[in-house]
């Protein structure tokens, strides 16, 4: 099935205007989800980074509803009295009726008001609500399923605290948007009761389409054919399912992350979403353009460091000629596409001895596993690069002491009695403990199921084992980066700055924060497929992604080994890129960070927002949508600064000889060419900060979208 675009959804010039003033003063915003100050998933991402934005735009009238873990509260959660008298009074009775409700502010950017739902101290009430959830809506919930429990612990109670507010004298219009199937029952509830709030429900990932996708079915070309019941029967998430596909079809308005989760959300919960909220990141800009390129070259140099004591012994490579590629996320193999790069850096890797290439790439996979510590090998590589440095140090101090003592006398130093004995000992020593017998390891951990882990597995396949005549080398490390490791200290977000391209050719990927978003917003090319929601987004708002460093990878219409074949393509062209053209690249990946920024796209949660409250308050709020608004996306045209692009066969700059990095017969002004960019890059929206958007505000989207 074609993806097709639809009317008020990732195109920028689809957002309606509004003819009447939305007046927030007299309106409250709540948003409910299970990863409110309780991180699980990606959805914590979104809530924390758009909170600010947020915040901005309702001020003292926002407020964040999640469940209270106290080992979260105690690190990321102020307690305080509530602010609101409605509110306060409404948590002084559910407090008083069993419940434990806290209040507090959220300590991140915007400081934003949370109200924290404990939900294991009421449950002695689970199987009463059970069975009115049975009676009036006819989902039926297992006794073994927590996750499924917690859901209905958390979406009646919820509902009540909605309830209570609602029935105040002095009660605003309220707007309740609710994340995931975990709070999706409060939605469902809500609307069974008849309360009177704007609903709106955004799904980030469909629970069935997860599902399929683990299963290795050929899920986006039979999204129509597929038995949604049967299948979801079948992996015994019917309930869960039931509960997704309820609060879809409850609310007022129904969003989703992207276009192509549109599509699959369209097929498996049938309906069709109103409009698509994209995900985002709060985006700092750098005061100089060379700043972020420092901070490359600092991680980069870290990365060697380790490089160099994974590899003692066999460290027959420059590693002033290395490539550092990775991927990273859950391990889900197939669908995050581990299987695809690792066909793809087999062919590399040919590709790459046969033209008798001086570069070598080292991939990166950084994805939890099961294990039961660091490997041996992997530490002592460290402990010897580590003693190897010491030495050199030791014997750099001697002869800097003798340097200095023939420079006093005013002699010129003899070089040939600079070094004693000793130190050619000391020295030899240290080059004899380098020698190893075994190759490099593929994993720096003990694996807990080695002989069938996906990765592994597919390695021992496919024959990269770290040996000298490879080109291209495996690292794989089966836990997240930490700054505290032994073994690579790192934060992640140092890691991907040290890296030259992330890879995340996904099969299932509904936006994507680490694949594209948080890459790009870091100034590193990326490779993302038209599966995943960020690959599906540039491709739609960019006339030419690869010009950007944005390689869109074709997964939907090709089979398996023509999307490797497309891969191998595009690693072939990047590793032939000389220095040069990857710093212009950077330079203009990063530019496109400002189309990334919640201040950009936040605007597509303000009219769903608005949206809700002309259909829930029809009386109130007027919102029309225009019949004849433009479908067609808006799109970055190709810079008119000419880009290296890895996805054509030609050099689109003068390929130089080796020390092209040195010629200066090609000038390249970094500000003239930014400035040519920043023409086809949008400045993001600054939100206003007082509390209303008027119909003013609405025309100036509008026109600012499609100038």
């Amino acid at each position: 099935m074609p993806l097709a675009r639809s009317l008020s959804v990732t195109s920028l010039s689809g957002l309606e205007e509004w003819d009447e003033e939305f007046d927030l003063e007299d309106a409250v915003l709540f948003e409910i989800a299970w990863e409110v100050a309780n991180k699980v998933g990606g959805i914590y991402t979104v809530i924390q980074t758009k909170a600010r934005l947020t915040a901005e735009e309702w001020g003292e009238n926002y407020f964040l509803v999640g469940p209270y873990v106290e080992s979260n509260v105690r690190t990321q959660v102020e307690l305080i009295e509530p602010t609101n008298p409605v509110l306060k009074r409404t948590i002084d009775q559910m407090n008083a009726s069993g419940c434990k409700i806290y209040f507090g502010r959220w300590l991140i950017e915007g400081s934003p008001y949370v109200v924290l739902i404990d939900v294991g101290f009421t449950a002695w009430s689970l199987d009463r609500w059970k069975r009115e959830l049975w009676e009036h809506c006819g989902i039926g919930v297992p006794w073994f399923d927590r996750e499924a429990n917690d859901a209905v612990l958390f979406g009646f109670l919820t509902a009540w605290l909605l309830g209570e507010v609602t029935q105040s004298e002095e009660s605003p219009h309220i707007v309740a948007h609710f994340h995931e199937w975990l709070a999706g029952l409060g939605l469902v509830l809500c609307r069974q009761r008849q309360l009177p709030i704007a609903t709106i429900f955004t799904t980030h990932a469909t629970l069935l389409g997860r599902y399929l996708c683990a299963g290795s079915v050929d899920f986006y070309n039979n999204l129509a054919q597929f038995n949604v019941d049967k299948e979801a029967g079948d992996r015994q998430i019917y309930h869960r399912y039931c509960l997704e596909r309820a609060a879809a079809h409850c609310t007022h308005v129904f969003t989703t992350v992207s276009q192509i989760t549109a599509i699959e959300a369209e097929h498996l919960l049938k309906r069709k979403p109103d409009i698509i909220t994209p995900n985002g990141l709060n985006v700092k800009k750098f005061s100089a353009m060379h700043e972020f390129q420092n901070l490359h070259a600092q991680s980069k140099s870290r990365i060697q460091e380790f490089v160099r004591g994974h590899f003692y012994g066999h460290l027959d490579f420059n590693l002033d000629k290395c490539l550092f590629l990775f991927i990273a996320g859950r391990y889900e193999f197939s669908n995050k596409g581990a299987d695809v790069f690792l066909e793809a850096l087999a062919r590399l890797n040919y590709l790459l001895r046969v033209n008798h290439s001086d570069v070598t790439v080292i991939a990166f996979f950084i994805m939890p596993a099961r294990t039961n510590n660091f490997n041996v090998e992997t530490l002592k590589g460290q402990a010897v690069r580590k003693q190897l440095w010491d030495t050199a140090q030791t014997v750099k101090e001697r002869f800097g002491k003798k340097l200095y003592e023939s420079l006093l006398v005013g002699q010129l130093p003899d070089v040939s009695k600079m070094l004693d004995k000793e130190d050619f000992t000391i020295m030899k020593r240290a080059i004899f403990a380098t020698q190893r017998q075994s190759q490099p390891p593929v994993c720096t951990h003990n694996m807990l199921e080695d002989s069938s882990d996906p990765i592994l597995s597919c390695v021992r396949r496919i024959g990269l084992f770290n040996s000298s005549s490879d080109r291209v080398k495996i690292i794989f490390h089966p836990e997240f980066l930490s700054s505290t490791s032994p073994l690579l200290p790192m934060d992640y977000e140092e890691f991907v700055r040290g890296c030259h391209l992330g890879v995340f050719p996904s099969y299932y990927e509904p936006w994507g924060y680490t694949p594209g978003t948080e890459c790009t917003v870091m100034g590193i090319p990326s490779i993302s497929t038209n599966l995943s929601g960020f690959g599906c987004f540039m491709e739609e708002h960019i006339a030419d992604p690869s010009a950007y460093g944005i390689y869109i990878l074709d997964r939907r219409y090709k089979g398996v080994d023509e999307s490797c074949n497309q891969l191998t393509s595009f690693l072939f062209q990047f590793c032939k890129q000389s220095r040069r053209q990857r710093i212009i690249q950077r330079n203009r990946t990063e530019r496109l960070s400002d189309l990334l920024d919640w201040r950009y796209l936040g605007r597509f949660y303000i009219a769903a927002r608005h949206m809700a409250l002309a259909k829930a308050f029809p009386d109130t709020f007027i919102y029309e949508p225009e019949e004849t608004a433009s479908t067609a996306g808006f799109r970055y045209p190709r810079p008119a600064s000419v880009p290296p692009s890895p996805a054509l066969s030609r050099h689109s700059s003068p390929h130089h000889s080796e020390a092209e990095d040195n010629e200066e017969d090609e000038r390249y002004d970094e500000e003239l060419e930014a400035e040519k960019d920043r023409v086809n890059i949008r400045q993001p929206y600054t939100m206003p900060v007082k509390n209303k958007v008027s119909a003013v505000l609405g025309s100036c989207l509008f026109q600012c979208c499609i100038r």
